[in-house]
């Protein structure tokens, strides 16, 4: 029994976990509900300080929803990879739009800067070859038409224009 009294007032409140897990990096406010169960914070405590987070702009899932996008497009990941990652943080699909269209990404751009960074400058020599780098870029989130258009291209011709 003395023993459960040390423990409640060694551990910090949910406010505090929280706030201490944002210092580190943006999370949802899905994310940071989840972290807070497992740490054993019940779901009251856990609403209370997720909403006085909110309110003091420490957490902010819109906020989150650009790091995130910007973050993924600089790793090389396609759109659909990225909607499909938000949505998993609880988002809604309005939300979802309005930020990637927010990220002006030219998304064929991207996804032939991946083909040079994984292939190298070369068009593919035959029809495995572009088969094998559709899949790559399917893999990595592109709408199937931004990879055909890709992959049929010349990847050189498309570095030139680049410059």
């Amino acid at each position: 029994m003395a023993r459960d009294r040390d423990d409640k007032k060694d551990k910090p409140s949910a406010y505090s976990k929280a706030l201490g897990m944002l210092a580190r990096r943006e999370h949802s406010r899905r994310e940071l509900k989840l972290k807070l169960r497992q740490k054993g914070y019940e779901g009251d405590e856990a609403g209370e300080a997720l909403d006085r987070l909110g309110e003091q702009h420490y957490q902010d899932d819109d906020r989150f929803a650009e790091v995130l996008v910007r973050s993924r497009v600089s790793q090389g990941y396609g759109p659909m990879r990225v909607r499909a990652e938000l949505k998993s943080h609880g988002l809604s699909d309005a939300r979802i739009r309005a930020v990637l269209d927010e990220a002006a990404v030219d998304w064929e751009t991207s996804a032939l800067a991946q083909l040079r960074r994984r292939f190298g400058g070369g068009s593919a020599p035959d029809r495995d070859e572009k088969a094998r780098r559709a899949q790559f870029l399917l893999r990595r989130g592109f709408p199937a038409a931004t990879v055909r258009s890709v992959t049929h291209a010349d990847v050189d011709d498309a570095a030139d224009d680049d410059a």
